[in-house]
């Protein structure tokens, strides 16, 4: 049989679909459910909704944001904290967006664990500049946030960023199954339909 979903203007299918559609560019499949209704949620995340990009010059406040703050109160565990973290392998900051500014990685439109090796492998040092502290490598081509450090700081976050930087098979599966869990985080009843 084949089922027809229709689903209302109110449905948060443009942002979970288009969310899932771009990671999937990127090299990731995330399985998406239909149904999920966010009538009358902002647009935007309100404030704390997403993490801190830092605390100050505090590494353990940073990761006690990242625990407590955020994703610990969404029912994620260190593991999935440091997996939905190597989103940072896609994009960059603008400083007129969020005042940083720079890729992660050189490969931006790929969803991979390079992310994890190069918070590994390069030194990072804070960036000279105007903007909000930053971390910038070598070349001054990459960046990294104060939250992304302290993965690599604090010891619990570390042994994840280790696995992942030499098993992009266990990242890419670990990812999808956050990401999957952040999209549908507090809804009930959503309907698995193919993409």
């Amino acid at each position: 049989t084949t089922e027809i979903y229709t689903l209302s203007l109110h449905d948060a299918l443009p942002i979970s679909l288009a969310g899932v559609t771009a990671i999937e560019s990127a090299g990731v499949k995330i399985p998406w459910r239909a149904g999920r209704v966010d009538e009358g949620q902002e647009a935007v995340a309100p404030n704390g909704r997403l993490p801190d990009a830092s605390k100050g010059n505090d590494p353990q406040k940073t990761a006690a944001a990242l625990r407590f703050d955020v994703f610990y109160r969404m029912g994620f565990d260190d593991k999935e904290i440091v997996a939905l973290s190597g989103a940072h392998a896609l994009g960059r900051c603008h400083p007129d967006a969020s005042g940083y500014s720079g890729p992660w990685t050189p490969t931006p439109y790929t969803l991979n664990n390079g992310y994890f090796n190069l918070l590994l492998s390069l030194p990072w040092t804070v960036k000279e500049w105007s903007g909000p502290m930053q971390f910038e490598d070598p070349s001054g081509k990459l960046m990294m946030l104060p939250s992304d450090l302290v993965l690599i700081q604090d010891a619990k976050f570390r042994k994840h960023v280790v696995a992942y930087s030499k098993d992009n098979a266990a990242f890419v599966k670990d990812f999808s199954v956050a990401f999957q869990k952040l999209e549908e985080l507090g809804t009930k009843g959503l309907k698995a339909v193919p993409i």
